[in-house]
């Protein structure tokens, strides 16, 4: 399916038939596109530029993981051969990926074969969104990969006394890093908020939300840019990665995609919580659209030449480091850009995620082959320092699905419910 670009700016609009179908066009392109991700052995290799495997990535768990819920949604949407695709997810899941001597998940296999050493906080709470979101359609095994998801997370990563995932121990589980991060939390929130609308237990919520307020207060009092790496006592090491500054998950300084992405999950939370104060609700709304106006205003065409696009890093005054634009700030944006505007009639967040559409399909949707480039450079040049080929389709998926839904819930269940009405 080569998908054309637009031609009437209605596309680009919330709440527009025009942008539901744009939005509809968009996701059955990414649905198709992925369709070659098995491995033979089970799991999900990496994706190139046209969507055949790259078997020189190995297999990886995080991949894998964000397939396996890709195609659950694909399930719902009653996409053709996606049950077969979440299958062979799962497969890698409760097989090659697995650690069946120390327990949990390995963070990829080799081509060869050979399992990368370590255990990650950020890959087992993927494990856990797509056990969710297997369960959720109902696949075999789904609830048992499930159960001892939540199980090794709760026992290995979970600090329940500072409500904060830690987040790498070697691979036997008997060596926890000193390093401490929000990517990985970031995760886990969205997998917790999950596992509370799948399972329908609260507990799960309640964790998230300790998650939530520590971000909110840390950047609160860091000009609405959140720190990203810590110490082993949580205190904030603003300098990690000063001599890696575009690190495929740590890098340096802060990153306005994550201020996005933050902002729409606490918002869900704020939204989904009915035992929170209506005070304090609010503060979390109002603390979302700070870390949305703050990234927007950090990361957004500030580059030399003024070429749209949102830097991937900037310092800790806001001025962009690496201004190389990853097409998943993009799809964050959009997402809370349509989440915000629901809960706000400020124009702005509608005029952004107009923008943000209009910018994605100018530059990042491939309209030949397929799916979007992953990585551009700041005058929006194709590149793949950081991110080769076209490795998942989670980020870009998502984002035509979760602007009209219940803002609430998680993708998964959200998009069941609005199936099952219409």
């Amino acid at each position: 399916m080569s998908l054309k670009k637009q031609t009437n700016v209605e596309a680009y609009r919330l709440g527009t038939e025009e942008n539901r179908e744009f939005l509809r066009n968009v996701r059955e392109d990414l649905f198709g596109f992925g369709h070659e991700f098995p491995a033979p052995q089970g799991g999900a290799y990496w994706l190139d530029d046209v969507g055949n495997p790259d078997p020189s990535e190995g297999i990886q768990t995080w991949i894998t993981c964000r397939m396996a819920h890709v195609y659950a949604l694909g399930v719902i949407a009653g996409h053709e051969g996606s049950t077969e695709l979440v299958d062979a997810a799962l497969k890698g899941l409760t097989g090659i990926l697995h650690d069946d001597a120390n327990g949990g998940w390995y963070p990829s296999v080799s081509q060869d074969g050979v399992p990368e050493s370590g255990k990650i906080c950020y890959t087992h709470a993927f494990v856990m969104l797509a056990g969710a979101s297997a369960t959720l359609i109902g696949r075999p095994g789904a609830k048992e990969l499930l159960d001892e998801a939540t199980g090794t997370f709760m026992e290995r990563f979970w600090d329940e006394k500072e409500g904060l995932a830690v987040d790498t121990w070697n691979t036997e589980f008997t060596k926890l890093d000193s390093y401490r991060g929000v990517n990985a939390n970031m995760h886990t929130t969205e997998a917790f908020l999950a596992l509370a609308d799948v399972l329908e237990d609260e507990i799960w919520r309640k964790r998230a939300g300790r998650i939530v307020a520590h971000v909110v207060a840390w950047s609160e009092h860091n000009d609405w840019r959140i720190p990203e790496h810590f110490e082993s006592d949580w205190t904030p090491d603003l300098e990690y990665n000063a001599d890696k500054k575009d690190d495929q998950f740590k890098p340096y300084g802060a990153t306005p995609g994550h201020g996005i992405e933050w902002a729409r999950l606490i918002s869900q939370y704020a939204l989904s919580d009915s035992t929170i104060d209506g005070a304090y609700r609010q503060r979390l709304i109002d603390a979302a659209k700070h870390l949305f106006r703050r990234a927007v205003e950090d990361g957004w065409a500030t580059t030399p030449g003024n070429w749209p696009g949102l830097a991937y890093t900037t310092d800790w005054s806001g001025r962009p480091v690496v201004t190389d634009r990853m097409h998943w700030t993009l799809a964050e944006g959009v997402n809370t850009a349509a989440t915000l505007s629901s809960l706000d009639d400020d124009a702005d967040f509608a005029a952004w995620y107009s923008r943000f559409w209009a910018y994605i399909d100018e530059y990042l949707i491939d309209h030949e082959h397929g799916s979007w480039f992953h990585q551009l450079d700041c005058e929006n040049r194709v590149i793949g320092t950081v991110w080769p080929g076209k490795s998942d389709l989670y980020h870009a998926l998502q984002c035509t699905l979760i602007p009209y839904l219940e803002p609430s819930v998680s993708v998964a269940p959200a998009f069941k419910a609005y199936q099952e009405r219409i």
